[in-house]
């Protein structure tokens, strides 16, 4: 939707300041922590985040936690609002329920914004943009999830400009799907993986094209971004459930080890296999393990645990896997099988067979529909 009001139009975006290394100050130790209810005020008194001119002079009813981005940036005046979560996390801190609070205070305030921002710790980053993006059904604007790897408050940092870009992709593209922006890349958010923990470029999609890249022009890679249908209108399903966990395969495995891991009270597994989605063919004390699992009706996944590629069935060892009834997974990050995972099993009404099902369908971009099943 384009706004207008006094003597120009302008668009409005919602800013969920979650938390995480964006917002961060350094303590008397050194240490980053997060400081509450000084983002706002940081944004405030920088010319490249706030127009306080332009705010007075024609936007006189905004609210304390509104800003008005300077003109320059674009035809339209942007206008973004900030709420500020108490208190703010450090995203390996973050669970379902912080996922379902996010989701439903996008719904809330959906229909008065043009796209919305979520400020995030980037540690869990991933789990939050996979599980988002199943939550949603038909979405029609873009949710951009973005964070830091050096504070707004430091004299060198990523974080204004991973900020600033993310409001203008919010605010003027027509880009329908739960997105991640770090450096100067825009990415489908159930596609990435952190893959560093001190360079800039954070993350990587290893299995899907960007959705858009950014240099000195915005270059949207409209072939790769979902279609809509809108004639179905937005939907959000805020339950997930927890009983779901991830297991990576090694050499050292016990069937005791195996055994231990199944007792609780576990619904669904991603299991991240080797290579192409290989496990040990010739361990049938393991095979008897999982196959005992999946008659009991739980959900079980094969991913690989390679940073690139699929599973499928060109090796003996991987065809053990589909012959006791374990899921195909394809090229989904881990990240995205989980919380896809903690989504379908939250859905009601559905026969064990019906979950199978969706897990091996591609619900949201999540995986890619020419790999070979199992």
């Amino acid at each position: 939707m384009t706004h207008r009001f006094a003597l120009g139009k302008y668009r409005k975006v919602l800013v969920l300041y979650v938390g995480g290394t964006i917002g961060m100050q350094r303590n008397n130790e050194g240490v980053f922590i997060p400081v509450p209810n000084t983002f706002l005020q940081k944004l405030k008194e920088d010319s490249e985040m706030h127009d306080p001119l332009h705010a007075s002079k024609y936007f006189r009813d905004c609210k304390e936690n509104e800003l008005v981005l300077p003109s320059s940036y674009g035809h339209d005046t942007i206008i973004y609002q900030i709420i500020e979560y108490t208190p703010l996390l450090d995203s390996s801190n973050m669970t379902s329920k912080d996922w379902i609070r996010i989701a439903r205070d996008i719904k809330l305030h959906y229909d008065t914004f043009d796209g919305f921002i979520v400020l995030h710790g980037t540690d869990t980053l991933a789990y939050t943009s996979s599980a988002l993006s199943f939550m949603f059904d038909s979405l029609k604007k873009p949710v951009v999830i973005t964070g830091a790897q050096i504070p707004i408050f430091e004299r060198r940092a990523d974080a204004k400009e991973n900020f600033l870009t993310s409001l203008i992709i919010a605010a003027y593209y027509d880009i329908p799907e739960v997105c991640v922006f770090f450096a100067n890349k825009l990415f489908r958010g159930n596609r990435i993986v952190k893959v560093s923990s001190n360079e800039l470029d954070a993350f990587s999609s290893p299995n899907y094209h960007t959705l858009a890249d950014i240099g000195v022009d915005v270059k949207v890679n409209h072939h790769y971004i979902r279609k809509t249908d809108d004639s179905i209108p937005f939907k959000l399903f805020d339950d997930l459930n927890q009983n779901v966990a991830m297991l990576t395969l090694f050499p050292t495995i016990t069937c005791e080890m195996l055994n231990s891991f199944l007792e609780c009270s576990l619904k669904g597994i991603v299991i991240q296999s080797y290579g192409s989605g290989n496990i040990p063919s010739k361990r049938n004390d393991l095979l008897s393990v999982f196959k005992k699992a999946v008659e009991k009706e739980m959900l079980i996944v094969n991913i690989t645990q390679c940073s690139r590629g699929s599973v499928h069935a060109s090796y003996e060892p991987g065809k053990v896997f589909k012959d006791i009834g374990i899921i195909c997974g394809r090229d989904m990050t881990a990240e995205a099988a989980l919380t896809k995972l903690a989504y379908v099993l939250a859905l009601p009404g559905l026969s064990f067979q019906q979950r199978v099902q969706m897990m091996k369908t591609d619900l949201r971009g999540e995986m890619s529909v020419n790999v070979e099943d199992f």
